[in-house]
Order: C-alpha cells, then structure tokens, then sequence
C-alpha cells in the first residue's frame, strides 16, 4: 500500500488542489487578475505584481494559510494553527493531527478577521476542504486521533452532516463541478488511493479511477465537467512518489485515460537546502480553454532530495540532501487531451525545476513555481504564451515562496 500522503494544509488538504493549481471557474470579468501564496508560515497578496503580507491579529496562532475563496473576490477562509503538538521521534499522523486548527473569514479589502466554526467544534483538528456553491456550507476535514473524516458544516460549524463515514477512508484532494452539484476527490482507503465523485452530500458515488498497484491523486474538473483531472503515481516502483502520469477520467466513471507516459509528471514536490527544505503534491489543472498545465520531466531527472524508503518516516519527508546526485529538471507544458499535442511554456534549463502552474481566471496568465537545485521556491508570473516570464517574490528573507492560488475575479 502506498504511504499516507497526509501534507501541511496548504498541500493537500486545500481547497480545489490544488492545492495548490486552480480548476477551472467561470467567473464574471471584473478586476485585474490577483492571487496568494504562502511564505514562511504568512500568507502573501499580490496585485499588479506587487507583495503584501496579510496581517492577522489573533493571539497564540503560529501559521496561517488561505483555504477557500468567496466569489466576491475579496473575502477568504483562513487555517491558522497554534504550536505544533509534537515531542521527539512522533511521526507526523500523530503529532500534526493534535495541533489545535482555527477557521476563520477574512477582507482582503476592509482586513475584517471573524472566527467562524468555534462554537460548534468538531475536533481538535478541523480544516477547510471545499466552499460549496451557495457559500452558505462548506467541506471540512475532521481528524479524531487518526482517523479522517470529512463533514458538511454551515459557515459557523454548525449543522454537521457526514460527508464521508469514519474509517472509510481519508477523502482529500476536493474540487466542485462547475455547475456546483457533484464534488470529486481521491479516497486515501484501505484498497488504495481512487478517485470519486459524488453529489454534495456524499451520496451517488461514482468510481473514476482504482487499482491496487495505481495511486490516484488529485482532482480538478474540466471547463465542460465532463471529465476529471488526476494523476497517476506507480508508487510501488517509485515509493518516494517523485513522478506520475496525467490522467483524465469521465465524470460517469464509463472511460479513463493516460494522457502521458513513463511516470513523466513531477509529483511529489521536494526543493531547497537542509535549512530551507520543502515539499507537497504537485497536480496539474486546466486551462479556461480546456488543455491541462502540468510540470514535465526532462529525461533522466533526478531530484536532489532522495527518499529513504527502508528508514521509519517520522517527519512525512524522509529524504537525504544529495545534490551531487541531481540531474535535469522540469518544464511547464500545456498538454491538449484531445490531440495529445505537448507545448513547453517554460524550455527546460539544467538544475531548474518548474512546477505548481495555473492560469488566471481571465485566461491572460499563469502563476507558477521555480526552484533550482538547493533553493527555494519563488514565485513567477508568464503570459499564456509562455512569454514574459518574471520573479514575483523569493518570500520573506528569500526564504520561498509556494503554493500560488489565484483569486476570482470577483463580481
């Protein structure tokens, strides 16, 4: 079976992964395009190329991260989390689960920070997954001891609805069907990793994609919701989960197909020194015209972070700095699902590594992520053309930069 892939919020546990990326949304055209990122436990703003750090005034919380965003533009869920519950030796299913979690609302124009779901608790460790289409419920991710399950709650936690059964299953990797009646996910079960689909009460599942020897990972669905966007990770050759292949199932679960071959998607996320080391999941997303933004390999590349699959992970990193050994890196490309057809956006340079692209919500630009071997990641902004490609921001004390996720444009 492959390892739990249980990432920091912003990850896997974000809204529409990705988590990251952004499916596909209709929005109505408004403002100039802006987008978030994290950066060292803070959450960064940017607008006509210019960096801000949102500043949350509320005691004892140690890292904010953006989760779900209103259509209005303006207004966001945020994930604090107090100090982390951990003690020597703990692997990470234990110590990271005990950490007390907060949601909240914010005004990325008035700054009005309102505590949402406190009243109504659920657990120690609560976390957005999903807004739903009237915004008036969302999906969030409960974890009692170590077991994970996900409810439907209204804004202030109240009225709790199981989404999925306790033991089931940790459901992850949330995205909404563009007319806002079906949620698709990856199921972290027993059996595997499988991706669903279901209305937004949990019921009228529908398979997409499972095999014991596959890991799915990952959901976004197409401009039309036709199809289901996803990766495919051979996790028993590659235990490190380094590369996949990207994958499109159709909503009805009646087709599945391999868009790419040879494991040739950068998956799992590992850059920077020992001392600015990080990670998550990589997943691809579609563009507003229907190709799908994917980081792809260059042939024979190695990443400079080597995971140790015979050492106990207690860190859910497990890897060894070895830069002497890295080789190549990684290119964005826009893949057309129909023809097959692959454009490299961003032509491939020795010890570079693109990856974490989405495209504005005016189709305009893409946001993207780029680390060299034994840096960390900062934040670029291209045309969609691949053209005028320029650094956004190193993050704070250039210590990185991820996680970009463009906001609607509002209405």
């Amino acid at each position: 079976m492959p390892r739990v892939l249980m990432f920091a919020f912003v990850a896997a546990i974000a809204f529409a992964p990705a988590a990251v990326s952004r499916c596909f949304a209709a929005e109505t055209p408004a403002t100039t395009s802006r987008f978030l990122f994290t950066s060292q436990g803070k959450t960064g703003h940017v607008e006509a190329d210019q960096v801000r750090y949102l500043d949350f005034q509320a005691p004892d919380q140690v890292t904010w991260q953006p989760g779900g965003m209103f259509k209005d533009g303006r207004r966001i869920v945020v994930l604090s989390m107090e100090q982390r519950r951990d003690g020597p030796g703990k692997p990470f299913e234990v110590y990271y689960t005990q950490t007390p979690t907060h949601l909240w609302t914010y005004d990325l124009i008035s700054g009005d920070l309102q505590e949402i779901g406190a009243e109504h608790r659920l657990a120690t460790f609560v976390t957005p997954q999903l807004l739903l289409k009237d915004e008036e419920r969302m999906l969030v991710q409960v974890v009692r001891g170590t077991v994970g399950q996900t409810y439907s709650v209204r804004l202030d936690g109240s009225d709790p609805r199981e989404f999925t059964k306790a033991g089931e299953g940790l459901p992850y990797g949330l995205s909404l069907s563009p007319d806002g009646q079906r949620v698709a996910y990856h199921l972290a079960s027993p059996e595997g990793y499988q991706v669903w689909n279901s209305d937004v009460e949990g019921g009228d599942r529908i398979k997409v994609a499972a095999s014991p020897a596959h890991l799915y990972f990952g959901t976004c669905w197409s401009p039309d919701g036709q199809w289901i966007l996803y990766v495919d990770c051979h996790y028993q050759q590659d235990p490190g989960h380094d590369w996949a292949d990207v994958c499109i199932g159709r909503a009805d679960g009646s087709e599945h197909r391999v868009l790419t071959s040879d494991q040739a998607m950068w998956f799992a996320a590992t850059y920077g020194s020992p001392e600015t080391r990080g990670g998550g999941s990589n997943v691809p997303s579609w563009t507003h015209d229907g190709k799908i933004l994917f980081p792809r390999r260059t042939p024979g590349a190695r990443v400079a972070w080597e995971y140790q699959p015979d050492r106990p992970d207690t860190d859910h990193f497990n890897r060894d700095y070895k830069p002497e050994s890295a080789q190549g890196g990684t290119e964005i490309c826009l893949l057309d699902p129909v023809s097959g057809k692959v454009e490299s956006l961003t032509p491939s340079e020795p010890s570079v590594w693109d990856f974490r692209a989405g495209e504005s919500p005016d189709g305009k630009e893409i946001v993207f992520c780029r680390a060299a071997v034994g840096e960390a990641p900062a934040i670029w902004v291209m045309n969609r053309d691949g053209s005028n490609a320029r650094l956004i921001t190193r993050g704070i004390d250039d210590h990185g930069a991820d996680h970009p996720r463009w906001l609607p444009l509002g209405r």
